[in-house]
């Protein structure tokens, strides 16, 4: 039967400046269903007792780390982990499914209608979800792409077989 457990602090999600109250909600709830730990960096577009926010979040908000930072650089200097910082771009190279996550590793996803700027990319390794490229499909929704890496890093976190 596959776990994830609670006392693990196998990874970290990075919101920079969302936009939108129930992604973040849906994120919230997706991190305190995984115990991964939520970092909001700022400004964001909305306030945190927006009710579509704690809608979305349900009642979890209580099983939940979340700290919030006032810009990047505050980021940067807070958030203590050895692990590895992704950037999730639709325009990177490398698919999720080739990179190779460890405990620790931070998980860094942009504003919905613009995606990370230049200047976090240039930084980070960056990874995206394969997606169609036959059509004029975008991206995915920010929580949904959220669900699809968490889920993905914590399958080979806690996977009994590494590669």
């Amino acid at each position: 039967m596959y776990r994830i457990e609670p006392d693990k602090q196998s990874l970290h999600i990075v919101l920079f400046e969302p936009e939108i109250p129930p992604n973040t909600g849906n994120i919230a709830r997706l991190c305190a269903c995984t115990s991964v730990s939520l970092h909001l960096v700022h400004p964001l577009g909305f306030d945190l007792s927006d009710k579509q926010l704690r809608r979305a979040g349900l009642d979890y908000w209580a099983w939940l780390e979340v700290k919030e930072y006032p810009s990047w650089q505050s980021l940067k200097e807070g958030l203590d982990t050895k692990g590895q910082w992704f950037a999730l771009s639709t325009k990177a190279h490398t698919s999720i499914w080739e990179a190779s996550f460890q405990a620790g590793d931070v998980l860094v996803f942009g504003p919905e209608s613009r995606g990370l700027p230049a200047h976090i990319l240039e930084h980070l390794s960056s990874i995206k979800i394969p997606m169609r490229d036959d059509a004029p499909v975008r991206s995915l929704n920010l929580s949904s792409a959220c669900s699809i890496v968490t889920y993905e890093a914590l399958r080979q976190i806690n996977s009994p077989i590494k590669s």
